[in-house]
């Protein structure tokens, strides 16, 4: 009880003591996940010039974009379109809010009005746009469906960031005119020429291996041109892949068993307690039921002509009699066991008219179609009977009774269609019977009164029933790759990855520069998982696992970590390099020379003095070395008879003489020319100005740290 009195008495004390405990839980939590002081909220997608997209509707935009992909979308597919999209939009906005331009009611009715005028749904009687059928709609989804509502609404706003944007790039296109002083400056880039001679030493004569290029150069040729080797962060990775794919013995195995199959088997029946003989492929009677039984790839009952068989295998089957069979035989990721089950001589094209009577729940039946299936083939019996005795009445009971709108202009008639033109039903009777035949046929669609009206080509066709295996491993192979990733797995976490998978004979696959959003890793196509777990936290380089493929295994092991910021000098080597050796070449072929003349430098350097005539500046190309500007501009820089002094150009170090400059002729008026300008300024808008303010806005793109 004394400590109970004691506790009363320090209340307020024991208060503050815990509730500075949790004050420092708290922000001893927070400095320990310092994303949580630093980052943006992990509900915000983006920050651009100022304006959040928030994850949710940023995701809701994702899953539309994904179904409008269809199945073979990926997801990071749907949403690097609509970051896209949203990006443009912000940007956009952007400059519609400092200008002033937004869209009205008043012209929100009239896009409206453009966008749905052909719509049925929006019209009169009449057939004329109806804007009371639209407020209705609108009324209409507002009360009954928020989901619907909130579409229309996006709907809408699509409509007016569409017409904002056509307005503003049509404002600012409206000042991109060429001026008269721009038209003279391009007629002059177009028509004023110089002749040259001129010498040319090539970077290509010293060979890359005498100019040494240090690391230390590479380091200060990056800092003297960062913009061009900025990078995001990026992953180094490298892997062995381990496929699940069949062997020779796994072939071998299907061959037999498709062998066995050709010859009656002798098999002791447990319930009879006799031996029953089952018939073998070559002998079985009823082809439909042995292949759908024992075959990966079900029956087609039609005929073929030589033409549709694979080329590879065309003479040899087409050759077989009836209840031949040819194989076992490898078809593309198939074996094959093929019988020819009939031949004929078959048309390959036919003429037929028709009249289709439909029934309720026939496909494509409209909804004033009332007759049953009995009833239907009642008609067309009755209609058969008729035309029997008088073919004159078909066009007449075509446009009373057939619903194939696409043959009734036509009497029911379709003109000359190959075999696999038509249902199987229809195509079957058409093609196995003779001109002038009639009868009624059967289809999903209905019932048909077909009249054969002519043929044409009639040759052998044969019916091939085709028992097919799938080429894929066994389950002892499978196994054996299961084994041969799990042992890699485990040597690798002792030894190097490069030479155990050596020891193995493995193919190691290197693959650089793996950014934090990509989806693709060369050679295995969509890994996003794989590149998640490259830039987790904790992942360090030399970590490794194993990831499952769609047919087998890969080992991963990160090999580098690349910073956000300027390459390293192994990654700008590739380009840096290069550039570095062309500054020194140009050097030493500069240093060495001591002519002044274009025929002692030619005579000292072993070169030949080469002419091109009529350069001009719009296309500053040199006959004999290709496009080189700086060669072209200093040429025009020069009097007539003048020589330069050495020109480091991008192939080689160049010195020129000017033989005869070419004024451009004086116009009256250089509208013509002023004209292309404006229209050259004109095409460039769209691509150029949305670039401009795109590379001009803040955008915060928090993608990583917030979709997966």
């Amino acid at each position: 009880m004394a400590v109970l009195n004691k506790i009363r008495q320090r209340g307020l004390f024991l208060i503050i003591v815990i509730a500075l405990a949790l004050f420092s839980f708290v922000i001893g939590d927070l400095f320990r996940n310092s994303d949580a002081l630093t980052s943006k909220s992990q509900n915000i997608v983006a920050t651009i010039n100022g304006k959040d997209i928030s994850r949710e509707d940023f995701m809701q935009k994702v899953e539309l974009a994904q179904r409008q992909l269809g199945p073979n979308g990926t997801n990071m597919q749907a949403m690097n379109r609509v970051w896209e999209q949203e990006v443009r939009q912000a940007v956009l906005e952007t400059q519609f809010e400092e200008l002033g331009l937004t869209v009205e009611k008043d012209q929100m009715r009239d896009l409206l009005r453009t966008n749905l005028i052909s719509n049925p749904e929006f019209q009169n009687e009449a057939g004329i746009f109806d804007e009371n059928k639209l407020n209705e709609y609108i009324a209409n989804l507002r009360e009954t469906s928020a989901v619907a509502y909130k579409q229309w609404v996006d709907y809408e706003n699509n409509i007016a960031v569409s017409s904002l944007q056509q307005d503003y790039f049509n404002m600012v296109k409206a000042g991109m005119s060429g001026t008269v002083a721009e038209g003279k400056l391009e007629h002059t880039l177009q028509n004023e020429s110089v002749d040259i001679k001129y010498v040319q030493m090539p970077y290509a004569s010293i060979p890359d291996s005498t100019v040494s290029v240090s690391k230390s150069e590479i380091s200060a040729y990056i800092n003297n041109h960062k913009k061009q080797y900025e990078v995001d962060a990026t992953r180094d990775i490298q892997y062995v892949e381990f496929k699940e794919v069949a062997t020779i013995e796994d072939e071998n195995l299907i061959k037999e068993d498709l062998t066995s199959l050709l010859k009656d088997q002798v098999v002791y029946n447990e319930v009879s307690k006799i031996n029953d003989t089952i018939r073998g492929f070559t002998h079985v009677n009823n082809n439909k039921n042995y292949i759908n039984a024992n075959s990966d790839i079900k029956f087609e009952d039609r005929f073929v002509f030589k033409s549709a068989l694979p080329v590879n295998i065309a003479d040899t089957i087409f050759k077989l009699n009836v209840g031949d069979v040819y194989g076992p035989y490898k078809d593309a990721n198939h074996f094959k066991l093929t019988k020819v089950v009939a031949a004929v001589q078959m048309p390959d094209s036919v003429k037929a008219r028709h009249i289709l009577i439909p029934f309720v729940g026939a496909a494509s039946a409209q909804p004033d179609v009332t007759q049953t299936e009995v009833q239907a083939k009642q008609t067309a019996d009755s209609l058969l009977s008729i035309l029997k005795t008088d073919k004159t009445r078909f066009p007449e009971f075509v446009t009373t009774y057939s619903s194939d709108q696409g043959s009734v202009e036509k009497g029911g008639s379709y003109d000359y269609f190959t075999y696999p033109t038509m249902v199987e039903e229809f195509r079957d009777f058409v093609f196995e019977n003779e001109v002038g035949d009639m009868d009624v046929v059967q289809t999903n669609f209905g019932f048909h009164i077909i009249e054969i009206e002519g043929q044409k080509n009639s040759q052998r066709a044969i019916k091939i029933g085709t028992i097919a295996r799938i080429i894929e491993p066994s389950e002892t192979t499978i196994n054996q790759v299961f084994r041969d990733a799990s042992n890699f797995e485990i040597a690798i976490d002792k030894g190097d990855f490069q030479e155990v998978a050596k020891e193995k004979n493995y193919e190691v696959r290197p693959v650089n520069g793996i950014k934090i959003l990509d989806e693709n890793i060369p050679g295995l196509s969509n890994q996003r998982a794989m590149v998640r777990w490259a830039f987790e936290e904790g992942v360090e380089v030399g970590d490794a696992k194993r990831f499952n493929l769609n047919s087998g295994y890969a080992i991963v092991q990160v090999t580098a970590k690349n910073a956000e910021g300027l390459m390293n000098t192994e990654q700008a080597s590739v380009t840096a390099l290069p550039a570095i050796r062309k500054e020194k070449k140009a050097k030493l072929i500069k240093d060495r020379i001591t002519a002044t003349t274009i025929e002692n430098l030619a005579s000292a350097e072993g070169q030949t003095v080469k002419t091109a005539l009529a350069i001009n500046m719009k296309n500053p190309t040199i006959t004999g070395a290709g496009n080189e500007g700086v060669v072209v501009g200093t040429a025009f820089g020069l009097n007539e008879g003048e020589t330069s002094k050495l020109i480091e150009g991008d192939k080689g170090v160049y010195m020129i003489q000017v033989t005869k400059k070419t004024p451009a002729a004086t116009l009256d008026n250089y509208q013509g020319f002023a004209n292309q300008v404006g229209t050259a300024k004109m095409s460039n808008v769209n691509t150029n100005l949305y670039n401009a303010l795109k590379e001009a806005s803040e955008i915060e793109d928090n993608r990583a740290n917030t979709v997966q």
